[in-house]
């Protein structure tokens, strides 16, 4: 099976075949962070499929903010160029988890590790935030388990 990295690779040369302009350039804005992080000092040869995850997450959301502030200016055009480069990321990303679907984690967690009240949020948060990782976003976890944990 084709690790991530080699997926963002072959998707890249489709992208540049076909011509897609868009997916083109967010593939290699994403392509440059990954090579990046392959070329950091003390990161390891390779990048597992999580570590490519986390960059690109990064990278969505930075376009999220980008394009909220182009927004804010009045800048459709770009505020459209840069979600579409959004869209292109998410395809790499695990689906995110609903806000049921969230909840039901993150309780079978609170039960899981016998949590009693905020004094455990650390605990919780600890393990919710690996388990969960990709899936929801740090601040959806953090104010779920806050919830939940009154």
């Amino acid at each position: 099976m084709m690790n991530l990295f080699d997926k963002i690779n072959s998707d890249l040369t489709a992208a540049m075949k076909a011509r897609e302009k868009t997916k083109l350039e967010a593939l290699r804005n994403v392509k440059k962070a990954l090579i990046e992080a392959k070329t950091a000092k003390g990161a390891s040869a390779g990048l597992d499929d999580q570590e490519v995850i986390r960059i690109i997450q990064k990278l969505a959301k930075q376009g999220i903010d980008s394009a909220n502030l182009y927004k804010e200016q009045g800048r459709d055009d770009l505020y459209g160029e840069e979600m579409l480069q959004v869209e292109v990321f998410e395809v790499y990303l695990p689906k995110k988890l609903t806000d049921q679907e969230l909840t039901a984690a993150v309780t079978i967690i609170i039960d899981t590790i016998g949590a009693s009240g905020m004094k455990d949020m650390g605990k919780v948060m600890g393990i919710a935030s690996k388990e969960l990782a990709g899936k929801a976003d740090g601040k959806d976890i953090a104010d779920k388990v806050k919830a939940l944990l009154v």
